[in-house]
C-alpha cells in the first residue's frame, strides 16, 4: 500500500530520525480534535517505526521520544510497524496487552482484537482516542476498515 506523506509529515520524520537514530515509517499529525493536520496545530504525532528499532527511538529513560516532543511541542506516540495487519494491530494497540488479532475479509476488513479486560479501557483511550488512531494507522498500513475489540 502507498502512503502519501505531507511535507510537514516529511519535515518530522527527518527530525525524528535526527534526533533519535531511529527509521520513521510514517508520520500522522493530529489536531487536538484527533484530526489530521498540516499544520502547526499538531498536539499529537503518531510515528511507526521499523521493526526492531523501538528502543532506539525510545532511547535511554526515554530520553530521545522526549527530546522529539520538546522540539515538536506535541505528544508523540510510537508505533512499531510490523508485516502482518494482525500483529500491526496488536502494536498500534499497545500499551494495551492484545492476546489475539483475527482478521475477517468480507464486505470490510475487521480487525477483531482480544484485549486483556483490565487492558480494554488503555485500548481505547481517552474519548476513543487510542482505538481511533489504531484505525486510522491500520487502514494507512493494511486497508483494515475497522477494529473492534472482543
Amino acid at each position: 500500500m502507498t502512503i502519501t506523506l505531507s511535507d510537514t509529515a516529511r519535515q518530522y520524520i527527518a527530525l525524528f530520525e535526527d534526533e533519535t537514530g531511529a527509521t520513521a515509517r510514517d508520520c500522522v499529525v493530529l489536531t487536538e480534535g484527533d484530526e489530521t493536520t498540516d499544520g502547526d496545530d499538531a498536539t499529537r504525532i503518531i510515528f511507526v517505526v521499523k521493526p526492531g528499532e523501538m528502543a532506539q527511538a525510545i532511547g535511554p529513560g526515554g530520553a530521545s521520544v522526549q527530546a522529539v516532543e520538546d522540539r515538536l511541542d506535541a505528544d508523540v506516540e510510537l508505533v512499531e510497524d510490523a508485516d502482518s495487519a494482525a500483529t500491526f494491530v496488536a502494536n498500534a494497540l499497545a500499551p494495551a496487552e492484545v492476546h489475539h488479532v483475527t482478521i475477517s475479509e468480507n464486505d470490510d476488513t475487521v480487525a477483531y482484537a482480544e484485549v486483556e479486560q483490565a487492558d480494554t479501557g488503555v485500548a481505547i483511550g481517552a474519548g476513543g482516542r487510542n482505538i481511533e488512531a489504531a484505525k486510522l494507522l491500520s487502514e494507512r498500513h493494511f486497508d483494515v476498515d475497522d477494529i473492534q475489540l472482543t
